[in-house]
C-alpha cells in the first residue's frame, strides 16, 4: 500500500489562480502541495503575450508570460513550503478519509491528505456541433494558443475565427502576428463580446468580423479545405444562402465553461449560473465552499479575467491561511476585495456581478 502524504494546502490547478493562491498561503508559512497536470505551471499565462489591462498591482502593461513569471520568483522565496508536481492529475476525492489520489505521468500514483484544499483547475473550452467538426484543422483557440505561443508552431495559413469575445480577438491578432491570414471572424451575436481595443486591432489590418453569421460547415475530406458560413435572423435561425470561406483552420472561440467534477465528488454545493458559464460552487466572501475544507478560485469558479483569478487566488490563500489557525493580515482580505471589486466595475463586469449575487452568500454561519 503507498504510503499516504501529508500537507497543510493542496492546490489543484498551477495557473494564475492556483499560483496566486500558494504564494499568499505559503507567505504564512503553510505547507503547499500544487498539482499541474500539464508539463509546466503558469497555465494559460504562459499562452498570453498580450499586455495586461487593470491596474499596477494586476501588472497593467505587463504580458501575460511574463506575469507568470513574477509569481513563480515569488513562490521561490517560499521554496522550502512549496512542493510542485507538474504532469500530475488529481483523478479523485474520497470524502470518507478527505484523500487526494493523484497521477503522475501515466504510470505513477499516489495520495495526498490535505487539511484544506482549493480548486482551481480552469475551465476547458466549448464546442459547438456542425457537419466535419472532427476534421483535422478544426481547433479549439486554447490549443492554438498552445501551438503558437508556447511551441511556437503554427496551425495554418488561413484561418477561420468562429467567437468575436475577448479570446477570439486576441488568438485572431496573435496569428496575424506570425503571418497568418485571418478570412473572418464570425459572431451570432449582434455584438461584439470582447473589448473594442482588442476588435480594432485586427479591424484596421482589414479582418471582416461578421455578426450575426455563424458556421454552418466544414468542407473538406481529409482535412479542412473550407467551410460554409451562413447569417443569423435574431432568433438565430438560419437566413440567406450559405457562404463558401476558403480557409485550412477553423479556430472555435466560443466559450469556456469551469472545470470541477472534484467538487462534485466533495459534495459541494453548486448551482447553475449562466453568467458565471456554468455549474460553479456556492462560495462565500473568502471563496470558501459549503464543504469546509474547500475553496475555489479562478475559472473554475465563474469564468473570467486572469487578473481577477490571480486576486481570487490571494483571497482564498489568505482564507486558508487564516482557517489553519495561522496569523495573517487580516486587513489583506479588504484591500484584495477591493482591486477585485475595481475589475468588476462598469459594463464589462456586469455579467460576472449578476452571477456572483446568484453564487456567493456572505456566510456558512458554521464558524
Amino acid at each position: 500500500m503507498s504510503e499516504i502524504r501529508k500537507t497543510d494546502v493542496l492546490i489543484v490547478g498551477g495557473g494564475a489562480a492556483g499560483l496566486s493562491a500558494a504564494a499568499e498561503v505559503a507567505s504564512y508559512g503553510a505547507k503547499v502541495t500544487v498539482l499541474e497536470s500539464d508539463l509546466h505551471l503558469g497555465g494559460q499565462l504562459v499562452k498570453q503575450t498580450h499586455k495586461f489591462f487593470g491596474s499596477k498591482d494586476e501588472h497593467a502593461g505587463t504580458r501575460g508570460y511574463k506575469i507568470a513569471d513574477i509569481i513563480l520568483k515569488e513562490i521561490e522565496e517560499y521554496k522550502n513550503n512549496v512542493e510542485v508536481h507538474t504532469n500530475t492529475a488529481a483523478v479523485g476525492y474520497y470524502k470518507d478519509d478527505g484523500i487526494v489520489t493523484a497521477m503522475a505521468g501515466e504510470e505513477s500514483y499516489f495520495k495526498i491528505q490535505p487539511k484544506k484544499i482549493l480548486m482551481a483547475t480552469g475551465a476547458q473550452e466549448k464546442i459547438i456541433p456542425f457537419p466535419n467538426n472532427d476534421l483535422p484543422g478544426v481547433y479549439g483557440a486554447g490549443a492554438v494558443q498552445t501551438l503558437m505561443n508556447v511551441y511556437g508552431v503554427v496551425p495554418g495559413k488561413k484561418v477561420l475565427m468562429v467567437g468575436a469575445g475577448n479570446i477570439g480577438l486576441i488568438v485572431s491578432y496573435q496569428l496575424m502576428q506570425a503571418g497568418v491570414e485571418i478570412v473572418a471572424v464570425l459572431e451570432a451575436l449582434p455584438k461584439i463580446g470582447g473589448y473594442w481595443v482588442h476588435a480594432a486591432k485586427i479591424r484596421k489590418l482589414g479582418v471582416p468580423i461578421l455578426l450575426r453569421h455563424t458556421i454552418k460547415a466544414a468542407l473538406g475530406k481529409d482535412v479542412v479545405e473550407g467551410a460554409l458560413i451562413q447569417e443569423l435572423d435574431d432568433k438565430f435561425q438560419l437566413i440567406g444562402q450559405p457562404i463558401k470561406i476558403d480557409c485550412d483552420v477553423i479556430c472555435l472561440a466560443v466559450g469556456l465553461t469551469p472545470t470541477n467534477e472534484m467538487l462534485w465528488q466533495a459534495d459541494c454545493e453548486m448551482k447553475f449560473v449562466p453568467q458565471l458559464c456554468g455549474n460553479v460552487p456556492v462560495r462565500d466572501a473568502k471563496l470558501r465552499t459549503s464543504h469546509p475544507d474547500f475553496w475555489v478560485a479562478g475559472d473554475a469558479a465563474g469564468i473570467e479575467e486572469a487578473s481577477a483569478a490571480m486576486i481570487e487566488g490571494r483571497i482564498a490563500g489568505l482564507s486558508m491561511a487564516e482557517s489553519l489557525g495561522l496569523k495573517i493580515k487580516k486587513e489583506n482580505f479588504c484591500i484584495y476585495q477591493e482591486r477585485l471589486n475595481a475589475l468588476r466595475r462598469g459594463e464589462a463586469g456586469e455579467k460576472v456581478r449578476c452571477g456572483l449575487g446568484i453564487a456567493q452568500i456572505t456566510d456558512w454561519g458554521n464558524e
